[in-house]
């Protein structure tokens, strides 16, 4: 792929060329340029592609219509390939209402070869290619024109490497049977609920809400629903609307009129002029019924329960180690707290993980099995009758 010669598509024609050229592919690998600072949405920048054959840099700000684009990504006989996409993925679930498929992401498959959890593009490209690149335009305001050479070559970068890296991991994991292991990861960056920020659902997002109950919980309900509501018909930030801290002590206090929400420390004369009444209304409306309160948090573990997840993280790592695999993608502490607790509900007690690590597990608090030191080296051993 470094030798192939880059092409950036600022006309209708040349994209129409190159999405032809590229429609026979088996894979693309694909990375997208955006900013997001003072939008609510994405605002799409840019777009990387590549083929087998084919390098090239779609722009999406000069280039009205981009049905062709569209209607090469959404085909279904082709692998999309992304290196930590659910960003890009966004991008094209707000412009187009689906998401790709079916997909691929290197830094999600990456772990099963043994490599750091949400390792970097950069250095997992070190890591598996031996190519250092270049960092000189990562603060590129990508949506300014025109793009200098430099730039466009930079950006290039991310799926100019991104094609052999896949290539690599891809057939590493068909050697080793563990392809079908991604299949459930994947699954769910290509579910819509991924990416739907349901207005109801906005509170649960915000720190502090916990701290509330009954009444107080049901305005901050629906303070935040319009809040969410208001940022996406604006596209503006939901910061800039009404900051969180804000949010929570605005249902704490619960003002009755613009007067005594004028008290508030942080609210904006302007914020009060163009919202004050809206949010009084809300916090007076009768239908901000009282709420159960959310679910504590768990009580701190007790030393002894710590000593026993110390216990099974231990065998995670010895699994790991003997399968060659990250020990973070087998189970992290959550995952290890959640099945001593309620085991069917974790995932270590499902698919493969069951397979790997959590019949293991199972074995060692049942007392089938027991970890042992042999000649300074920690192991888990059958427990004999």
């Amino acid at each position: 792929m470094s030798d192939r010669p880059l092409i950036y598509v600022d006309t209708p024609q040349l994209l129409e060329q190159i999405c032809t050229a590229l429609a026979d592919s088996q894979w693309l690998v694909i990375d997208t340029e955006f900013l997001r600072e003072n939008t609510y949405y994405p605002e799409f920048c840019l777009l990387q592609i590549a083929g087998e054959r084919t390098l090239a840099c779609i722009d999406p700000l000069l280039i009205k219509h981009l049905d062709p684009l569209w209607e090469l990504l959404y085909q279904p006989h082709i692998t999309k390939v992304f290196h930590a996409g659910r960003q890009d993925l966004e991008i094209f679930y707000h412009l187009h209402g689906r998401l790709p498929q079916p997909l691929f992401d290197t830094q999600v498959a990456a772990p099963l070869l043994g490599y750091p959890e949400q390792i970097g593009y950069a250095n997992l490209v070190n890591e598996i290619l031996g190519v250092t690149l270049e960092k000189g335009h990562s603060r590129t305001d990508w949506s300014r024109r025109p793009l200098s050479p430099q730039q466009i070559e930079y950006a290039a970068d991310d799926v100019r490497y991104l094609a052999p890296m896949y290539l690599r991991i891809r057939d590493k994991l068909m050697a080793l049977g563990r392809l079908a292991w991604l299949d459930e990861d994947f699954a769910h960056l290509t579910d819509p609920a991924t990416y739907a920020n349901p207005p109801g659902d906005a509170w649960r997002r915000i720190k502090g809400g916990r701290k509330l109950k009954g009444r107080q919980l049901a305005i901050l309900r629906r303070l935040a629903a319009w809040r969410e509501e208001l940022a996406g018909q604006e596209n503006r930030p939901r910061g800039w609307i009404l900051k969180d801290d804000l949010l929570c002590h605005i249902a704490r206090l619960k003002p009755q009129t613009p007067q005594a929400l004028a008290q508030l420390r942080g609210l904006g004369e302007k914020t009060l002029k163009r919202h004050g009444e809206t949010i009084c209304r809300l916090v007076n409306d009768p239908a901000s019924e009282a709420m159960e309160p959310l679910p504590p948090r768990p009580p701190a573990l007790s030393s002894e329960q710590e000593a026993l997840l110390d216990l099974l993280n231990a065998v995670v790592r010895l699994q790991a180690a003997y399968h060659q695999i990250n020990p973070s993608v087998l189970a992290s502490r959550k995952d290890l707290e959640l099945f001593l607790n309620t085991p069917n509900q974790s995932r270590l007690a499902q698919g493969w993980r069951k397979k790997l690590v959590g019949n293991a597990l199972q074995d060692l608090l049942e007392g089938r099995k027991r970890l042992a030191i042999e000649k300074g080296h920690l192991q888990l051993e059958e427990v004999l009758p």
